[in-house]
């Protein structure tokens, strides 16, 4: 929509001009890259080429880099692949994942009857550790803890390297969600001790159709995609070149002054907090979003007196954002859910605002006028 105010890029973010004008034309569209002739090594030259340089932004291995179609994929190669050939005994997870855990992890659960445990977290979404140790203690190996680094609803960032520590202390797998930290938050995974790990490149201005999985090479497991080697004989089917070659160009352009984007896009948040706080005095916030160092610097999420179809009417004045509605029906979002608040959020609409390099002040000024008077 010309003109229009975007404000969801949790969902997804705007493709960078540097890919939308410059990616496709230095492309040979001919050759697939599992060829042997000339075309299709050159294709497969430059997707070696680019898995290299994600790997150096991640400081992991190339060949720890297995491309995938999204990061949905992405975690069900991971988890699926992990009952498989890893025979994990146990999953430990929180209410808070994305579906594309909690769904997949109760697939598993009907498939294999495998035991499934949910790690308690506070009204805020902080995830207990005590909790979690507790269940790592007495579980049987080995055991799989599945935790998102970063909130796509309400922005909680998790300790990741407790968890990890808690992890390799009592010898279990740790996956982690890394989809809403990817390109934010300055990642070493090895560091973390994170055995698994996601991302998508359209969270981070890449374009949409490309992901990858992390896996330590020190872990072997194999495709639950079958006809094909590709990706080390971890996921089948051509590599996905252009998606490719767009992510690597936005994981680079985002790391290239990434402390200076960092700093812009908290002084945004920093300024939308105040604006949010001076003009709806009736305001709350959701888990732990207002923070600026528990929740991520893109990630707000409000609750103010319910207004029915509140996102499609700011949808009709140009503002694009989220709606999780706190009303008993099914778009009752599982995450409001597990904060266990339902008596507070009940008369409530709840506003996913994920703020973008391409969001202005004066943007955040026009968005919370439109909420200040609600017509």
């Amino acid at each position: 929509m010309k003109n229009s105010i975007y404000l969801d890029n949790a969902s997804t973010t705007p493709l960078l001009k540097e890919i939308y004008y410059n990616q496709i034309k230095y492309v040979n569209p001919i050759g697939n890259p599992s060829s042997n002739h000339s075309l299709g090594l050159q294709n497969r030259f430059k997707i070696e080429q680019a898995r290299s340089k994600i790997a150096s932004l991640l400081s992991i291995k190339p060949d720890e880099l297995i491309f995938t179609s999204s990061g949905t994929e992405a975690n069900n190669l991971i988890l699926r692949s992990c009952i498989q050939y890893l025979h994990i005994k146990c999953i430990i997870t929180s209410f808070l994942e994305h579906k594309s855990v909690l769904e997949t992890v109760y697939d598993l659960y009907k498939s294999y009857n495998i035991r499934v445990q949910f790690v308690t977290n506070n009204d805020k979404g902080e995830i207990n550790i005590s909790d979690l140790k507790k269940k790592l203690k007495e579980n049987e190996r080995p055991t799989l803890v599945s935790l998102m680094y970063v909130n796509n609803e309400i922005g909680n960032i998790l300790n990741m390297k407790q968890v990890g520590k808690l992890c390799q202390k009592y010898t279990s797998y740790f996956h982690s969600d890394t989809i809403q930290a990817i390109g934010y938050l300055k990642i070493n995974l090895h560091k973390l001790n994170v055995h698994f790990a996601s991302g998508s490149a359209h969270k981070f201005y890449g374009p949409t159709g490309i992901g990858f999985a992390f896996i330590n090479n020190k872990i072997k497991i194999k495709s639950f995609i079958t006809g094909g080697r590709q990706e080390q004989n971890i996921r089948a089917g051509t590599e996905n070149l252009y998606g490719i070659l767009g992510l690597t160009k936005a994981l680079e352009v985002f790391h290239t002054d990434w402390s200076q984007k960092k700093l812009y896009l908290t002084n945004l948040k920093k300024f939308c907090l105040k604006e949010l706080n001076r003009n709806i005095p009736e305001i709350q916030y959701v888990g732990m979003s207002e923070s600026l160092t528990s929740s991520l610097y893109t990630i707000i999420s409000i609750a103010i007196p319910k207004q029915d179809l509140l996102t499609f009417k700011l949808d009709l004045k140009g503002i694009i954002l989220s709606q999780s509605s706190a009303c008993m029906s099914t778009e009752y979002s599982h995450v409001i859910k597990a904060l266990r608040l339902k008596h507070i959020y009940i008369k409530k609409t709840i506003l996913r605002i994920s703020l973008g390099i391409y969001n202005n002040k004066h943007e955040i000024r026009q968005f919370i006028n439109l909420l200040k008077h609600r017509w």
